[in-house]
C-alpha cells in the first residue's frame, strides 16, 4: 500500500510483507514493539495494521551495521 502526501511517498507493509522481510513471527514482532525495540505498527482500520517500510528498513540497516566481521583463523 502506497501513500502519497505531496513529495513524500510512503509504503505500508502488511503482516505478510513484514514477515517476509524480517523473518519474525507476528508474536515476536509484537513483543519487540512492546519493548520499544521495533518500529510501531500503524492502525489503518478496525482490523488492519501495517508498518512504515522505511522505518522497518532503517531498523534492519542498524542490525546490518552492527554486525561484526567474521574472525579469521590463522
Amino acid at each position: 500500500m502506497l501513500f502519497n502526501h505531496g513529495d513524500i511517498v510512503m509504503r505500508i507493509l502488511s503482516k505478510r510483507q513484514l514477515k517476509e522481510l524480517v523473518l519474525y513471527s507476528p508474536q515476536h514482532v509484537a513483543r519487540l514493539e512492546k519493548a520499544g525495540q521495533f518500529p510501531l505498527r500503524v492502525q489503518l482500520g478496525p482490523n488492519r495494521v501495517g508498518w512504515v517500510e522505511e522505518e522497518v528498513l532503517n531498523w534492519l540497516q542498524k542490525r546490518l551495521d552492527g554486525r561484526e566481521e567474521p574472525k579469521r583463523h590463522s
